[in-house]
C-alpha cells in the first residue's frame, strides 16, 4: 500500500487499494516521478470527496467534485480532471467499471497564454549567484552541479524534470558533435545538440570534478553517492539562487527563454518544436506570437521616438 495514500485516506477507504494499484501500474509503465506525484495528490483529494466503492463512481460525484473547484484556475481544474480520467480509464481496463464516467463530463478549456521568458540580464544574475562559469577549484561540487544543471535546462530548452533525470550515458561528447539524449513526456526521447562551447567546457569540468563515468548526471548528495536530484530539490535550489540575485525567474522560464531566443534568431518553428520536444507545432507557435509581441513593442517605441522628434 502506498504509504501516502494509506496515511491520507486510511487503509479502509474503498478506493485506497485501487489507487495504489493504479499508481503502481503508472510506475511500471514508465511514468515520471513528477507525474505520479501529481496524480497521487489529485486522486487523494478526489477520494477524500468520494468515499464509496469504485462501482459507485459515476459522472455525478465527479461532476460535483469538479464544481467545488470553481475557484481554481482552468489549468488546475483541467489537470485534476485528467488525473481522474486516467484513473477511471485504468479502472475500465481492469473491469472495475463498465464505462468511463469522465467521458460524460465536458473538458476544461484553458485559455492560451504567452510563455514569459526571462531577460538575458536576469539570467546572468541568477547564474552568477550560483557560481561563476569558470569556478575556482575550491567551489563546492554541489554549486558546480547546480550551475551545470540549470544551464543544461537553458541551453537545451529542456524541462527541469527532464534535466534531473539525465544520466551520464545520455551524453555524447565527441568533439564538435556533442549531443545529449533527453527523455521527455510519454517515454519520448529526443537528441539535442550541445552547441554552446562554453557550456560544453563547463559540463566536462563538472564531470571531471565529480569523477562520474556512469549513473545519474546530477546527484542528490554532495559526495555524489546519491540518486538523481529530485525536481522539488532543484526547484527549491533555483528559487534560493534567484532570491539571492534579487530576480524573479520561475524555473520553467529557462526553457521559455531558450525557445524565444531561437525564434528571435530566425530558427524555424519545426526546428524549435523538435528541440523542445513538443508534440505539435501549435504549442511552439506561442513563442512566435511572443516574438510578434516583442516586435510590436519595438515598433511602438520607434513611433514614440519619431512623434517626440517631430513635436
Amino acid at each position: 500500500m502506498d504509504s501516502v495514500i494509506a496515511e491520507q485516506l486510511g487503509r479502509a477507504h474503498p478506493l485506497s487499494r485501487h489507487l495504489d494499484d493504479f499508481l503502481t501500474d503508472l510506475a511500471n509503465a514508465g511514468a515520471s516521478v513528477h507525474t505520479r506525484r501529481a496524480y497521487r495528490g489529485d486522486l487523494i483529494a478526489f477520494a477524500a470527496h468520494h468515499g464509496e466503492e469504485i462501482a459507485a463512481l459515476t459522472a455525478t460525484p465527479i461532476r460535483a467534485y469538479l464544481a467545488e473547484l470553481a475557484d481554481l484556475s482552468p489549468a488546475s481544474r483541467k489537470r485534476k480532471r485528467a488525473a481522474i480520467a486516467s484513473f477511471t480509464k485504468w479502472a475500465v481496463r481492469h473491469d472495475l467499471l463498465q464505462a468511463n464516467p469522465v467521458d460524460r463530463i465536458d473538458t476544461v478549456k484553458v485559455p492560451k497564454t504567452l510563455p514569459r521568458p526571462a531577460s538575458a540580464a536576469d539570467l546572468v544574475k541568477a547564474f552568477a549567484a550560483i557560481c561563476s562559469r569558470w569556478p575556482r577549484k575550491d567551489v563546492p561540487l554541489d554549486r558546480l552541479r547546480d550551475r551545470v544543471l540549470f544551464e543544461t535546462a537553458y541551453v537545451c530548452g529542456a524541462r527541469a524534470s527532464e534535466v534531473c533525470g539525465l544520466y551520464v550515458e545520455d551524453l555524447d561528447l565527441r568533439l564538435d558533435d556533442e549531443h545529449v539524449r533527453v527523455h521527455g513526456k510519454g517515454g519520448s526521447v529526443r537528441t539535442v545538440l550541445l552547441d554552446d562551447r562554453g557550456y560544453v567546457a563547463l559540463l566536462k569540468l563538472y564531470l571531471a570534478r565529480a569523477g562520474y563515468t556512469a549513473g545519474p548526471l546530477f546527484r542528490a548528495t554532495i559526495n555524489g553517492r546519491g540518486g538523481p536530484l529530485s525536481y522539488d530539490a532543484a526547484h527549491h535550489r533555483w528559487q534560493t539562487y534567484c532570491a539571492a540575485a534579487r530576480v524573479d525567474i520561475d524555473i520553467h522560464q529557462l526553457r521559455h527563454a531558450h525557445a524565444t531566443e531561437l525564434i528571435n534568431a530566425g530558427v524555424s518553428i519545426e526546428a524549435v518544436r523538435r528541440r523542445l520536444g513538443h508534440a505539435s507545432t501549435e504549442t511552439t507557435q506561442l513563442y512566435a506570437l511572443l516574438d510578434d509581441k516583442v516586435a510590436d513593442a519595438e515598433i511602438r517605441a520607434a513611433r514614440r521616438r519619431r512623434d517626440w522628434a517631430t513635436s
